[in-house]
Formats: structure tokens, sequence, C-alpha cells
């Protein structure tokens, strides 16, 4: 029996490993989502709303390696797709977007959920498949595929209402595709410069990002035998963990003393597969080595004195043997004692003894660090329980750590759950988020439920944006607390009214019991953590700038406290409790 062009897409997208297809159907997309239904080899994941559809294609595809998939209709439902996918994108993951489009007859017309997607999505997507004809499916299919698997990018894939079912053609054109793992080796002479550089340096501080995911042992050989202290990005937490040789901790806006002193009081800066975006937190004076395989990331940030483009196994196979063991160790040592006395301060600052009500967020993402698999996959939300997440979980073992570090999107912590859970079903997924960040995504919770996966939600619930009100009050604003207050539901009454389980906790000693019993649920879980509002962590650094910011902004609230805002007096309240427990 012959095939239809929507069929012939979906026999496209198996051969390459799909098993998943996240999103909304509708008017174009019927005829693919029939397919699937009579289908063996994959399955439709009926999504509440295609921007949950996308982030969870992200989850699948960031916590397999392998392209993920994710669909909405014409008009406003792919619409609704784009900034999961400008999250891939930032993400460097792998993501194929199917949407549909009106039939062709009608476009041009101003007709019916009409949208000119080339033009919407040319900046997220790398490449477009437009399908215009059956003769021309296969070939533009399989090239948005290819790129979007050898580049780690989105592409997206148009599929007009007519063309959706009509009779496939050329399928002699439909090929095996391979994923192939490709190297990109640097000139010897650059290495032969950077060994020198390093050689001839004190003191070397190591900033390591995602690109040394594969070269993990590597770098940390490097680092012993420059004893450079490896600081890393946030997305980079998951590599080189608190535990790890060498390793200080990060540094950036959530970062800690140590980290940042790494990179900015060291001789010499080795940069290593990172386009570290925070360039108040990168030296500007300092001489700097910048590794990167993509080569626009190069002198992005910061001033270089060597760019090398490379991938960073490549080049460390090529520099490792050419660096001299350096004898000092002061440098080092003393980042160590102070990292070492940062982690027992945020071991104080979770412990269960500070009862003080609401509780301290640090408590409950300690206890999750200790109940956790030690191949836990931990999603974490823009904002505040980002910094929980960095301060207090461990990534040991096989643990992996995802978000929306790049694009900076909230709304990431439930849909990727629900897509890593997918993709790995045997696995532990927790999610950390903000109450904010979750009553953006909340309707996908009932997902979960319907698809029967256990994923454990941590919601940080403050009644409050917290990360935006440490951002107005950064620059000298006072905390506009309307804009700022969350009305929330009971997350545990609503997860049992999806279907799921949870539980609500006010109290200290029922955190412990609240977090083994979403270990150990068979249900999609919530932990309604009431939290205070005022435990938000400082940066590792405060210039003048800052200082000047916080300053003003408390100056202004304590005028509105004198002049009877009671809202403001509660809030000043909080954060003196918080800060003095």
């Amino acid at each position: 029996m012959s095939k239809n062009v929507s069929e012939q897409l979906l026999d496209i997208l198996v051969s390459v490993g799909v098993e998943k297809v996240y999103g909304v159907t509708g008017d174009a997309l019927n005829f693919f989502v029939k397919a699937i239904e009579e289908s063996d080899g994959v399955d439709w994941i009926g999504m509440k709303h295609e921007g949950n559809a996308s982030f969870a294609a992200f989850g699948h595809s960031q916590t397999t390696e392998n392209l993920a998939v994710c669909a909405g209709t014409v008009g406003p439902g792919a619409l609704h797709l784009i900034n999961g996918l400008y999250n891939a994108k930032k993400e460097r993951t792998p993501v194929i977007a199917i949407t549909g489009q009106i039939n062709q007859k009608q476009q041009g017309t101003s007709f019916f959920q009409e949208v000119d997607l080339k033009k919407v999505f040319d900046d997220v997507c790398d490449y477009q498949a437009i399908i215009e004809t059956p003769e021309q499916a296969p070939m533009v299919i399989q090239r948005a595929i290819k790129i979007a698997m050898a580049n780690n990018v989105v592409c997206r894939i148009e599929l007009p209402a007519n063309v959706a079912e009509m009779k496939a053609e050329n399928q002699q054109f439909v090929h095996p595709i391979k994923k192939y793992v490709s190297r990109l080796v640097p000139e010897e002479s650059v290495v032969i410069e950077a060994a020198k550089l390093l050689n001839s340096s004190k003191t070397v501080g190591i900033l390591a990002g995602d690109g040394c995911r594969e070269s993990r042992a590597a770098v940390i050989e490097l680092s012993k035998k420059l004893n450079a202290p490896i600081t890393h990005s946030l997305r980079a937490s998951d590599i080189f963990d608190h535990d790890t040789d060498n390793v200080v901790g990060l540094t950036g806006l959530i970062g800690n003393p140590s980290g940042y002193n790494a990179v900015m009081k060291c001789d010499l800066l080795l940069m290593l597969g990172t386009d570290f975006p925070y360039i108040d937190f990168l030296p500007h004076e300092t001489k700097t080595i910048q590794v990167d395989i993509r080569q626009e990331n190069i002198g992005n940030r910061t001033a270089v004195s060597l760019g090398v483009w490379s991938d960073i196994s490549s080049f460390l196979e090529i520099l490792n043997p050419k660096v001299e063991q350096k004898e000092d160790t002061t440098f080092i040592d003393k980042l160590i004692k102070n990292f070492e006395d940062w982690k027992g301060n945020m071991k104080e600052q979770a412990s269960p003894t500070r009862e003080n009500e609401p509780l301290h967020p640090q408590i409950f993402a300690d206890l999750v660090n200790e109940h956790a698999s030690n191949d836990a996959i931990f999603t974490v939300e823009t904002g505040t329980s980002a910094i929980w997440a960095a301060h207090h979980i461990s990534f040991y073992s096989q643990r992996r750590l995802i978000g929306s570090f790049n694009h900076g999107s909230m709304a990431v912590g439930l849909p990727s759950a629900i897509g890593a859970q997918m993709a790995n079903p045997k696995k532990e997924i927790w999610c950390l988020s903000g109450d904010g960040a979750f009553n953006m995504a909340m309707q996908d919770f009932i997902t979960a439920v319907k698809y029967e996966l256990p994923i454990k939600v941590l919601i940080f619930n403050n009644s409050e944006l917290s990360f935006v009100k440490l951002e107005m009050e950064q620059v000298g604003l006072a905390a506009s607390l309307d804009a700022l207050h969350e009305t929330n539901v009971n997350f545990a009454e609503y997860a049992k009214l999806c279907g799921g389980d949870g539980v609500r906790v006010e109290h200290a000693k029922d955190i412990d019991a609240a977090v083994l019993q979403a270990k150990n649920s068979k249900k999609p879980f919530i932990i309604d953590a009431v939290v205070s509002s005022g435990a938000l962590s400082l940066p590792p650094h405060i210039g003048i700038k800052e200082a000047i910011g916080f300053g003003t902004s408390k100056l202004k609230e304590v005028g509105q406290v004198i002049s009877g805002d009671k809202k403001q007096c509660g809030n000043l309240k909080k954060e003196l409790q918080s800060y003095f427990d």
C-alpha cells in the first residue's frame, strides 16, 4: 500500500531513533498523528500546551543526546512552540519542530490562522524544510534532520494541510542517516603556544563549560599539573561536582567567592568549552586562552591572548604532555580551603534545626540531595531554585542537571522533567521549581499523571517572584510587592486533584518524611514547600554599583514603611527574620 507524505515523514523520523513526539494536534497535523497511531515504533505524547511540548522535547534530547521532536499545528499552535525551541537552541540541543500550515491554495490571502512561519522561525531555526510538493518532501525532511543532528541545533519541518495527505513520491531518495562523532583538531603550533603561556604563568585558573563533558578526566589531569583551580558554568555543574579534585565551585551571579577568585585573581585564565556570558565576572586585563569548537565564541566576552579553534578533547590530548608540573600550590590551596569553608556554611544554612517559619528553602534542597538516587536527573527553573540546586545538590556519579541556563526562561522545569522521564523511565526525575514558574506550566502536571510518570516536583512556595525582587533591588528600586506577589493554590491538593499525589510542608520536622514520600511515590508527586521570601543568595562579589543599588533600595523600602506601607513592613520583617536566623 502506498504511503502519504505524513507517513513518509514518520518513517524517516523512526529511522533515526525517534520514539516520542510531543505536541498538540489539529488541522494539518491530523494525518501525521494518525500515522503515529498506526505505527508500532513511536508514541504521540499529547501535551496541554505546545510551549510545554517543546520544553519536553528539550528535556528528552538533553538526557539522551538523541534527536527529539515536538509538534504544533497551523498558526497559533506553531507559534506556541517558539520559547522552548529557543531554549533548545541556546542549550545546543538537537530538536525537530513539525508545524502544520494552511492549505497552499489559501496561502497569501490572510486566511484564518495564516502566519508566515518561515519569517517567524527564521531566527530560532538553522534550517526550515518547507514541504511544497511530495516529490520534494524526502529531500528537505532528511536535510533538516541531518543538520539538527550534526550541529545540535533546531530545525523545522512545515507540513501544509493539503500536502500532508498526498501520496509520497521519490522514495528512492530516502537513505540511512548516520550520526557520527567528528573531531576538530587544532594546529600543533597553536597548542605549543598555549603550552608556553601556561608554563610561564605563575598561577592559572580554569573556567570549564559544557564543552568539557567528554573530556572531564583530561581537564582534571591538566589542573593537577598546573595546580590550577577549576571553576565552571552552571551548565557544567554535573561535570565538575563540588567533590571533584581541584574544583572550587561556580562563578557568576549565583556562584561562590572561591570560584570568583579562581577566575579573577589568576595570572592566566584558561577558558575551556564555554561562552560564559557574564562579562562582569570575567577579567579583562588578565592573559586569557580560550578554546572552543565554535570559532565565533572566541573573544566574544573578554579579550583573549590566544584563541584555539578545537574541541576540548583534541586540544587536551595534544596539550597535556607539553605542560610542565608546577610545584607552588599556594593559590589553589587557599581557594580549596575557602571553598570547603563555603560548603560548610551552606550545610549550616541547610540545617533542619533552623526552624523559623516560613522555612528556609535550603533545607529542602539539602534533603533532596541526601535522598535522591545517585543517577537522578534534576531539572531546575530559572531563578532562586537554580541557586538552591547549585549550592546544595551534589552531582556525583551519574546525576544530570538540565535547565534554561543560557536562554533564561521560566516554565522549563516541569515540562523538561516530563521529557526526561519519558526518555529515562527507570531513572528518578526531580524538578526544583519556584511557585511563579510552576504556575506558568502547571497544566501539564496532569499530562504526567496521564502517562504515569513518577516525577517529583519540589515547589519553593514563597508567594513571590523572588529572583525578580533581587534584580529590582540590585538596581536601587524598592521591591514592587504587588507585581511580585504570586497568588497560589495549595499545590499538594492540586496534585491530588489531577490524580497524582502531594504534601504541603510548613514545619521543619516534616521535611525529611515528605522528601522520602516523594522519592517512593509511583505517582507524579508535588512537595509544596512553604518557604521564606527573605532567603536570598548574594553574588560572590558585590561591586560598588551593586552595593549602592541594594543600599538605595533598602532606604526606599524603609521610607515606605515610615509612610505607613504595611506590605513593605511585612516584607522587611521577613527578610530580617531570614537574615538573623
